[in-house]
């Protein structure tokens, strides 16, 4: 099995290209290889290759920026996804693509279900929405990945910032009502694998293949069990960073809360970012753990005593 991955070198790109390794020949680009803005370039490139699996980790995620680079957002998380989607469908391959909360708009109460009205307030999330829009339109055999407040040892992201803000700072307020789950790059790569292997056995035992295919084919919320806010999490960052040796001015319980109009920012995000993912875990016979246990990992792995 051929499998083709965009967006290599990014925080998930980076994880899945251990996890996915193990399945078949991997083709792994990063931008230089792969720019999701050269289209022509992009289609010529699954043309040579012709995967059984594309995999696009690929995207545009200045979510401030977009608000003004409002063709590109959509060029690179809209047109490109089309085209990918397009040409899975023209190889017969499976194309699996990472989409995010943002597509609601965070007014619901309770936990999001893939079912639920889409209604995202930011270009990012109408550019990414779209992007979803265009793959179920092509009839391609696929997987969405809907995900939310991604972290890794690589790259940056918030519990990064928390740490390296403890370290500087004398006070921090942090946003406090804004609810979602921390998913980790390495959760979201293991359980992509695990999607596909499932799929691709089943496939292989099956005397219709395509038709069990496309039985798997559509979105499923992929997060971290459980819920924290903004704040709730970077007091959690803090004090465990504290207990494993970090550099830190500030005590977990002096970061101050504060509101999301209090931080106002060029593109809305939704109040409520969590996701139900119990259709994945159900389809695919998946536990997904805690958020808290990838946040442990993280800090772990990157604390001065080991």
């Amino acid at each position: 099995m051929k499998l083709l991955l965009l967006g290599a070198n990014g925080q998930v790109g980076w994880e899945l290209r251990r996890s996915l390794a193990p399945l078949g020949e991997l083709i792994a680009c990063d931008r230089k290889l792969a720019d999701l803005s050269q289209l022509q370039a992009l289609s010529a490139l699954v043309d040579r290759h012709q995967p059984n699996v594309i995999v696009n980790a690929a995207a545009y995620t200045a979510v401030d920026q977009a608000e003004q680079e409002v063709e590109q957002a959509f060029l690179i998380n809209a047109e490109a996804v089309g085209l990918l989607a397009e040409k899975a469908r023209q190889h017969d391959s499976f194309l699996v693509h990472y989409s995010t909360d943002y597509v609601f708009d965070g007014e619901k109460s309770g936990a999001y279900l893939e079912s639920d009205a889409v209604n995202p307030q930011s270009i990012y999330g109408k550019s990414k929405l779209k992007g979803e829009q265009l793959i179920a339109a092509s009839g391609c055999k696929h997987l969405i990945f809907r995900t939310s407040w991604v972290f890794a040892t690589r790259g940056n992201n918030f519990a990064k910032t928390m740490l390296k803000l403890a370290a500087q700072r004398d006070t921090l307020q942090v946003v406090a009502d804004q609810f979602g789950a921390p998913t980790s790059a390495e959760l979201i790569a293991d359980v992509t694998s695990l999607c596909l292997q499932r799929i691709l056995t089943l496939s292989q035992q099956s005397m219709m293949p395509d038709e069990l295919s496309e039985t798997f084919s559509g979105i499923y919320h992929l997060v971290a069990a459980g819920e924290v806010s903004w704040h709730q999490y970077a007091q959690y960052v803090i004090e465990k960073a504290i207990s494993l040796g970090f550099e830190s001015r500030i005590q977990p319980q002096a970061v101050q809360a504060i509101s999301t109009a209090e931080f106002p920012r060029p593109a809305s995000r939704p109040a409520n970012s969590v996701m139900n993912a119990s259709k994945l875990s159900r389809t695919f016979d998946i536990h997904l753990p805690d958020w808290q246990c990838y946040v442990d990992r993280l800090l772990e792995e990157l604390s001065p005593q080991f």
